[in-house]
């Protein structure tokens, strides 16, 4: 996994709602941005609005959607895609193969679309084909994970690792922080993705404000429902109490709690991270140890959506002085728990 532009780095991979956090705000005068008459806009630049106008196709391709986080990406473009009327989309089948990706987006290049959006399985190994689309003046978004070199992309849209970690610390922190010598424990995703280093880093840096609160034990989990489980297994037997689990993945999350409720433990609290409609549920009925989890929100891919049509318009983005969209955009992590869960549900994810 490669740096994002800026300080972080993305991860591998419903309905567009309320909350494309972070770039909602920023994003929303891409989709509602006619000025009125009585609010002038800086520069009078022009921005895209609701209204049709020119028609563009949109070339999208992802990976293959073999977590429910990546098949709430291709969702979120398919539905964002579908409420504009001067939208076509050009979706591929995606893949795990840089090979086969690579040959999907060339197929698109060559159909001259008007567009791309790319989540890259791999951006080290699909850089060189970011670069033949800018080449061949296809100006293209790059989701999430990306690419080696910024000439490969003309605006990156991507989650905030980093920041994943250092809220979920500081959610945490702020629960345990008149609690005398306070034990937490973490069940990280994948070692080998610098994703996880920069979770895991944020969430230590973070604790570093706390110093009543030790961290015990880290396990890595690779995302999945079963190694969650059986990971957190091995972690409650090794640790008879502690007070505080935060989990990098609210799909490896599912197996965890379910070791959780097999060894009858329930002394800590939890949080977890992604936005899965499952945590969202069980945050929402209050009476487990899930209590909050912190966003890596799949509406990036619906903002992506609307960053490739106001390209493909030649326009930008409402609110802002500039003629041109942003080069990048981070989303926020936001800490999701029983307060503000029901703003967030419609966006949660199978």
């Amino acid at each position: 996994m490669q740096n994002t532009p800026g300080r972080f780095t993305s991860r591998r991979g419903m309905l567009f709602g309320s909350a494309a956090v972070g770039a909602g705000v920023l994003l929303s005068a891409c989709t509602s941005n006619e000025s009125s008459d009585d609010a002038p806009a800086a520069n009078d630049a022009p921005a895209a609005s609701d209204s049709p106008g020119k028609p563009v196709t949109i070339g999208f391709a992802g990976p293959q959607a073999d977590h429910g986080w990546l098949n709430a990406i291709n969702e979120n473009a398919k539905s964002r895609a579908a409420t504009y009327e001067d939208v076509t989309l050009e979706i591929t089948e995606g893949s795990n193969d840089t090979a086969a990706q690579i040959g999907q987006i060339e197929t698109l290049i060559n159909k001259k679309v008007d567009v791309l959006v790319i989540l890259p399985a791999d951006g080290k190994a699909l850089t060189q084909v970011g670069l033949s689309a800018m080449q061949a003046g296809i100006p293209v978004v790059n989701l999430d994970r990306v690419f080696n070199s910024p000439q490969a992309y003309r605006c990156w849209i991507g989650g905030d690792n980093y920041g994943m970690g250092l809220n979920a610390g500081h959610y945490i922190g702020e629960r345990l922080k008149d609690k005398a010598n306070a034990k937490v424990i973490e069940l990280a995703g994948v070692d080998a993705l610098e994703l996880t280093r920069q979770r895991t880093q944020g969430f230590d840096d973070a604790l570093k404000n706390y110093p009543n609160i030790e961290k015990v034990a880290r396990q890595a989990a690779d995302f999945t429902v079963e190694s969650g489980q059986a990971k957190m297994a091995q972690m409650l037997q090794a640790q008879s109490q502690f007070d505080a689990l935060w989990n990098h993945d609210d799909d490896q999350g599912v197996g965890a709690l379910r070791a959780i409720e097999q060894a009858g433990r329930d002394e800590f609290l939890m949080v977890g991270g992604a936005g899965a409609l499952s945590a969202f549920e069980a945050i929402k009925q209050d009476n487990g140890v899930l209590k909050a989890t912190v966003l890596y929100p799949p509406t990036m891919a619906a903002s992506a959506i609307d960053l490739a049509r106001a390209l493909g318009q030649g326009k930008g983005v409402g609110g802002m002085a500039e003629f041109e969209i942003p080069a990048s955009v981070t989303l926020y992590s936001a800490v999701v728990d029983k307060t503000n869960v029901d703003q967030y549900m419609p966006t949660g994810f199978k």
